[in-house]
């Protein structure tokens, strides 16, 4: 099995900043990937980022140029900076590790941390 612990999540006022850390433990030997999906109040979990082993991200497009993910491979953690956050960022975000199994590569995911951004 894999828990995770999830930390960072807050209310910022719009434009302020806050960081996210997310580390994996347990049963694990190699992490494909990790990133962070966010899930808003009537809407479907979307993609905001996510890091390869060798450092390749993929970003969301509404928050491209403001968020930073980044990974410490020993550590099994990743984390996301984000900045100039906006109302529309308020979201619970979810960590997510896809990692080898004897089945095949597969998704884990922490119970989420909240972002609220509000004046």
């Amino acid at each position: 099995q894999v828990q995770f612990v999830e930390s960072g999540g807050g209310l910022v006022q719009p434009g302020g900043s806050l960081r996210l850390s997310c580390a994996a433990s347990g049963t694990i030997f190699t992490i494909y990937s990790m990133g962070w999906y966010r899930q808003a109040p009537g809407k479907q979990r979307e993609l905001v980022a996510a890091i390869t082993s060798i450092g390749r991200t993929n970003y969301g497009d509404s928050v491209k140029g403001r968020f930073t993910i980044s990974r410490d491979n020993a550590k099994n953690m990743v984390y996301l900076q984000m900045n100039s956050l906006a109302p529309e960022d308020t979201a619970v975000y979810y960590c997510n590790a896809n990692i080898a199994r004897y089945e095949g590569p597969t998704d884990y995911w922490g119970q989420g941390t909240q972002v609220t951004v509000s004046s």
